[in-house]
Parts: structure tokens; C-alpha cells; sequence
């Protein structure tokens, strides 16, 4: 047995389907079936050498047990290697015990998830005292790849302003604002984020007068419930910028939120496809080509 195959839970089907065929490998929808109660029952395709599984871990419970299931099922079938290609990756952000009792959630994930595959790849992981992704996956191979280089062509390809202030939400967003700008050759600002309670922040800019009357990309990495994106356009409406259009590496909000956030005075909103989403305009597929080389070339000898 040897060659490399591509195989997806059903939700990430579509964006699976285009990466193989740009891979120039086969591509197998896994099959799950749910029991009346509630159990699941998973069926991959025939294995190869190596096995690329691509599945974006929103929603993201019944996914993990179903890659448990799919990883055991594979490697019965003779995969050698399993590479899990996550575009968006879930339960990073707990990564400390804030409170007595509570778990910490990324290290479990991270074990769970070596303990089945060799290698794991995703895009922009909500690290924060973590600084590397291989410590979230103790034993394997992991990548965290930068959605700045797509996000980047697409803006090129559509064209933009040059006037145009690339801007982040808070100072977490610093590293990634100041790539993306750079590679555009724009300016670039972080907003100055103070928390005034569990659900009240408060937005600023220390420069508020170069903000005036220039358009502003606004871009965050993850994006839920659209609190902070919301209030940091209301603060850029008021420093008097010309627009304000949003770019999201992970979509994570409801599709019906898209209006509020046009309310809160944002122009237009895009997302890369990282988790499936009405707002998806930016593709991922060169960036996740380009780190699969190896293992397709690999599997090809």
C-alpha cells in the first residue's frame, strides 16, 4: 500500500474536495450515522500509505469522538501515517485553570489528538500563553500556519485603497495586523481594549487623528459573538474614519448577526473558509497545499 489519500468528515466536504484535487489526490467523504441514542457509528474509505483528514473542529464535540473513531478505523486499514489538517481548531483557548476545579481544556484536546495522528496542521490557533504549537501536541509533528498570506493575495486580487489603515481590535492582534500590512504596504493600528466587566469593553486608539477620514480594514482572527468587532467600529466611527470593512480568519458567529455588524457602521464582512460560513470569500487551499507537499510527494515515492 503506499500513495497519499484525502478523507473529510461530512461538514468540511467542500473545502476537502477542492484541496485534494489541488493536490491531485483522491477524496473520500467519511460517512457517520447517528443511533437513536445518540451514539455514533463512523465509516472511512480505504486507507492509503498515508491519509490526510481534513475536518474544521467548529461545533466541535461529535467531531472529536468521530475522528477518534475514523483514526482507529484507518489505521485497521493500513495507514501508516495520519495528518490531520484542522483549519480551525478548537478548545485553545483554555489553556489555563482560571478558577478552582476548572480543566484545562487544550491540553486534553492536544493528547487526545496525538494520541491518533502523526502530524496536525491548522490555521491561526487561538494561542495565548502557549506561544508554540507543539506544546499542545506532545510527540507529533504540528504546524500553526498564518491565514495573512491568503487573506493578503485576495485583498490584491480585489484591489484596495492605498489609503487604506490596516487595524486589530486589541493588542493581541498586534503580531498578525502588522504582517498583513506590511505585505500590502498600508499603515497599521491597535486599538487599546479595556475591560469594564464580563460584558462590557471599552475600545480606543491612541492616535485617533491619523484614523480621520481613511478607509480601515478591520481584522480578527476569531469571531463569535461580534461584541468586540461591533464596538471597535463604533470607535473608529467616531475618529472619523471614511469605512470600515472586516476581514475574519474564523467565522464562529451566526449567520443572522452579519446585520448587526452592518448596523454597528461595518461596510462588508469576509471570512476565510477555515469553518463553512455565508461570509466566506478568502480560500485557504495554497497555504494548506503548500504545507502538504511533503507528504503527498512523500507518499508518491
Amino acid at each position: 500500500m503506499n500513495g497519499a489519500v484525502l478523507q473529510s468528515l461530512p461538514s468540511s466536504a467542500a473545502e476537502a474536495a477542492r484541496l485534494a484535487e489541488r493536490l491531485g489526490v483522491a477524496m473520500h467523504a467519511i460517512a457517520l450515522h447517528r443511533f437513536p441514542d445518540g451514539e455514533l457509528r463512523v465509516t472511512v474509505g480505504a486507507a492509503a500509505s498515508t491519509v490526510i483528514v481534513y475536518a474544521s473542529l467548529d461545533q466541535p464535540n461529535d467531531k472529536l469522538l468521530a475522528l477518534s473513531f475514523a483514526a482507529e478505523a484507518l489505521r485497521r486499514g493500513g495507514a501508516k501515517r495520519l495528518v490531520l489538517v484542522a483549519p480551525y481548531l478548537c478548545y485553545m483557548r483554555q489553556d489555563a485553570a482560571f478558577h478552582e476545579g476548572e480543566a484545562v481544556s487544550q491540553k486534553v484536546i492536544g493528547r487526545v489528538l496525538a494520541g491518533s495522528f502523526d502530524r496536525v496542521i491548522t490555521v491561526d490557533a487561538h494561542l495565548h500563553r502557549t506561544k508554540n504549537i507543539r506544546d499542545v501536541f506532545p510527540g507529533i509533528d504540528a504546524e500553526n500556519l498564518s491565514a495573512m498570506p491568503a487573506i493578503a493575495d485576495a485583498l490584491r486580487a480585489g484591489g484596495f485603497d492605498p489609503t487604506t489603515i490596516v487595524v486589530g481590535p486589541d493588542e493581541e492582534s498586534r503580531a498578525w495586523i502588522g504582517d498583513l500590512a506590511a505585505r500590502l504596504k498600508l499603515a497599521h493600528a491597535v486599538a487599546r481594549k479595556t475591560r469594564r466587566g464580563d460584558r462590557s469593553v471599552a475600545i480606543a486608539f491612541a492616535d485617533s487623528k491619523m484614523l480621520a477620514g481613511r478607509p480601515v480594514l478591520l481584522v480578527d482572527d476569531i469571531v463569535s459573538s461580534g461584541g468586540i468587532l461591533m464596538t471597535c467600529a463604533k470607535a473608529l466611527a467616531a475618529a472619523g474614519v471614511k469605512s470600515v470593512d472586516a476581514i475574519v480568519t474564523h467565522a464562529l458567529f451566526a449567520p443572522e448577526l452579519v446585520g448587526k455588524l452592518f448596523e454597528a457602521g461595518i461596510r462588508s464582512v469576509k471570512s476565510t473558509n477555515s469553518v463553512p460560513h455565508p461570509t466566506n470569500a478568502i480560500a485557504l487551499d495554497a497555504i494548506l497545499a503548500d504545507a502538504l507537499q511533503r507528504e503527498t510527494a512523500g507518499a508518491a515515492l
